[in-house]
């Protein structure tokens, strides 16, 4: 189990440019936006939705409302925690319009952990609810591991792409440590996410 996730498990349409035609006449900074983020938009959108089709709906619908109002999404405080809000959103409106919860329950395996803590992991793995454990945590921490454990992600890309700092994400990853701790009867042990 301690194996990372094969990259295109959560990918189902690999990673998308704008079109040449429209790459002429959308704004720059937007074209280089879109380019950073859709793949992990997708991937984030797949593993909540569990359906290739609805992701690929659904990240379209971001951008082309990020799009629309791009010029506003300058001037927030932070373009990537604004555009990760609308990323939320918009699938939180997907799973309500399908009358479903996120997928990741049912389909995501938790992977990519420090070599570290392998040994924590598979203990954390024997225990059943796991996955219902990591759906209950609160939305910051619930995105932070997403982000993190089972898209593999780094701890500063994770903050880039919410737009907060690096010690906020390990923040959250202790705290979701704790509560998966107290929830599944592990003993947590301070210090184990240093190097995440």
């Amino acid at each position: 189990m301690g194996e990372r996730m094969n990259e295109g498990e959560f990918d189902p349409s690999g990673d998308r440019a704008v079109s040449s035609e429209l790459a002429g006449v959308l704004p720059v900074e937007f074209t280089a936006f879109h380019s950073q983020q859709h793949r992990a938009y997708l991937r984030y959108a797949h593993l909540q939705l569990g359906n290739p089709k609805d992701a690929e709906e659904v990240v379209d619908d971001v951008f082309t409302f990020l799009l629309k109002v791009w010029r506003q999404a300058l001037k927030e405080a932070s373009l990537h925690g604004f555009a990760w809000a609308v990323l939320r959103e918009h699938v939180e409106r997907r799973l309500a319009v399908l009358g479903r919860q996120v997928a990741m329950v049912e389909t995501a395996w938790f992977a990519a952990l420090r070599r570290s803590s392998r040994e924590r992991l598979e203990l954390l793995e024997s225990k059943l609810g796991l996955y219902a454990a990591i759906a209950g945590l609160s939305e910051r921490q619930y995105d932070v591991v997403l982000l993190a454990f089972l898209l593999g992600n780094d701890c500063d890309t994770v903050a880039r792409m919410m737009g907060i700092s690096p010690a906020t994400v390990r923040s959250h990853i202790r705290g979701a440590r704790r509560t998966l701790s107290r929830k599944l009867g592990v003993d947590w042990i301070p210090g184990e996410e240093k190097d995440q």
